[in-house]
């Protein structure tokens, strides 16, 4: 038997898909872009079904990646090696658009500001508290989760945001928090929450630049809203 009829049959489709990315990689549909992070944790296996059906369940490239592990194992076939490279894409992403807005000059790095928050949180199963700090030239001086929370509520308290302020030097804040069910309309405790955040913080010299709140493709400013 010739060397070329003992290759698998994937082997072929995992070349010419490599080929296709390298040459245009944003013309490869979700599946086959999760086929190509696949490849490194499963070496010896068609890859193509189990991209398909995780596509299907989450709902997206980005959704499968963002998944938590235990929901990843719910889909037959993902294993430890799965969720690694899973975790790898995912913390690339995030540190290549951090890079875009830390220690930078926030107001000018607006959109790219957005495209960090939404990409740290757009898909995270619970909300999630973080705060921005600024220095006095608007300058990204740290980034920091404050709190973690349920699907629908985080505590927030609003001495040890300040707190925290004054231990970095900031001068001011961005406040950011996500919606999990996807809709970024700030609710009736996320307006009272930034109010006593603003409140603490004025009299102590440090400005609240506003409060974003993070869904799925969408966000809300409370600052373009009118409520800072």
């Amino acid at each position: 038997m010739a060397a070329d009829e003992e290759k698998p049959h994937y082997t072929g489709h995992r070349e010419r898909l490599r080929a296709r990315f390298l040459k245009a990689p944003e013309t490869l549909p979700d599946y086959e872009l999760l086929e190509l992070v696949l490849f490194r944790a499963v070496p010896r296996r068609d890859v193509k079904p189990l991209a398909k059906e995780l596509i299907a369940k989450f709902g997206g490239f980005a959704e499968a990646i963002n998944a938590e592990p235990a929901r990843l194992r719910e889909v037959k076939g993902v294993s430890d090696a799965i969720i690694t490279e899973f975790r790898i894409a995912r913390e690339t992403g995030l540190r290549l658009a951090q890079a875009k807005v830390m220690k930078k000059e926030v107001i000018g790095s607006w959109n790219a500001l957005i495209d960090y928050c939404a990409a740290s949180m757009a898909h995270n199963p619970v909300e999630q508290f973080r705060i921005l700090f600024l220095d006095r030239k608007n300058v990204l001086i740290a980034d920091e989760v404050q709190q973690k929370g349920t699907v629908d509520h985080t505590p927030v308290y609003p001495r040890e945001v300040v707190k925290r302020a004054l231990e970095l030097n900031a001068s001011a804040l961005i406040l950011v928090h996500n919606h999990p069910s996807g809709d970024p309309t700030p609710s009736s405790a996320d307006v009272e929450m930034t109010r006593q955040i603003v409140d603490t913080a004025k009299p102590l010299g440090i400005e609240v630049h506003d409060h974003l709140v993070v869904g799925k493709g969408r966000h809300a400013s409370f600052r373009s809203l009118g409520l800072i």
